[in-house]
């Protein structure tokens, strides 16, 4: 069985862009809000340990994963662009 593929319409890979893209406004948006918070308990002289803890954990994993999904798209859209070799 030797499937061609098939090009992707324009509207899908648009919505695809545009998701790519909210999950970068998520993600940067949490970003600086974790650092705001990370502030504003310091300007309080509030205990950091568990505002560091949460920022520390927390960005990393939520740039990791739209760092992933990223990757994925890009990589869906090469695939998707090459052609097979016969």
């Amino acid at each position: 069985m030797n499937a061609t593929p098939t090009p992707t319409p324009r509207w899908i890979y648009a919505l695809q862009i545009a998701s790519v893209g909210m999950i970068w406004v998520f993600v940067l948006s949490i970003s600086v809000w974790i650092l705001h918070l990370l502030r504003l308990s310091y300007r309080l002289n509030d205990v950091p340990s568990a505002s560091f803890a949460i920022s520390i954990v927390a960005i990393p994993v939520f740039v990791t994963g739209a760092s992933v999904l990223t990757y994925v798209f890009v990589g869906l859209q090469r695939g998707a662009s090459t052609e097979e070799e016969p």
